[in-house]
């Protein structure tokens, strides 16, 4: 099966930079992402900070803005995509032991406080991504780029 018929829609949940928002769209496009949502307060296109990091991406990928992400998640379930979080220090299942089942949304959170409680508890899976130096997140737009890649393979 081909990668365009694997959809994968990508949830930004009250991202606050739009610089990381750029860079997500520029994700979407690099690993075929179907359609961006942008959810709660994250900004949306046209914005000269998302234009920057997206290098045009966010001109072609298909976005929505959605105030409500808990409810758009309930409505992509109904629809038969299964909900997946990224989210550190959750005990979620590790990326690389993770095997992807389309239709699939991805869900990525805050920078600083995360994927909400709300939506955490919608997730059909918790994904981690293993963190092997001293740290213990990385910045989330290189997260979702690290996801998106792990997932579409």
């Amino acid at each position: 099966m081909s990668i365009e018929n694997q959809p994968i829609y990508l949830v930004l949940e009250n991202i606050r930079s739009l610089f990381n928002v750029g860079s997500m769209f520029r994700c979407a496009d690099v690993f075929a992402v179907s359609k961006i949502f942008l959810c709660g307060y994250t900004g949306t296109p046209p914005r000269s900070q998302i234009s920057k990091t997206a290098l045009g991406a966010d001109e072609w990928i298909s976005w929505e803005h959605k105030t409500q992400t808990a409810q758009l998640l309930k409505n992509l379930k109904k629809q038969g995509f299964a909900i997946v979080a990224l989210e550190a220090g959750q005990g979620g299942k590790l990326l690389p032991d993770f095997k992807a089942q389309f239709p699939l949304v991805l869900v990525v959170g805050n920078e600083i406080d995360g994927v909400s409680k709300k939506v955490l508890a919608l997730a059909d899976e918790t994904l981690e991504i293993p963190m092997l130096g001293q740290k213990e997140s990385l910045n989330v737009a290189i997260a979702c780029g690290i996801a998106l890649y792990q997932l579409r393979n």
